[in-house]
């Protein structure tokens, strides 16, 4: 079962690149890079990468980590 590890939270954010037509990664969780097509994509990688970049890259081992996860995606609309 794993530990509680110590109180630091993180955070990842999926922001949609218009340009390139992609969600791609903001995060606090070192080594951590996503860009996937859909959400759905993204929030899979996501759930994989984040706990192998925090074992890699902050030595995290055998815990649950809380992270936060927000979406933004900048829309527009025609107002008539």
């Amino acid at each position: 079962m794993p530990h509680a590890a110590p109180a630091l939270t993180h955070y990842v954010k999926a922001l949609w690149d218009a340009e390139a037509e992609v969600w791609r990664s903001e995060s606090d969780i070192p080594g951590l890079v996503i860009e996937a097509d859909t959400l759905n994509a993204f929030d899979g990688l996501m759930m994989t990468l984040a706990p192998e970049m925090l074992a890699e890259n902050c030595g995290v081992h055998g815990a649950t980590v809380p992270f936060d996860f927000q979406v933004f995606e900048r829309r527009e609309v025609a107002v008539a």
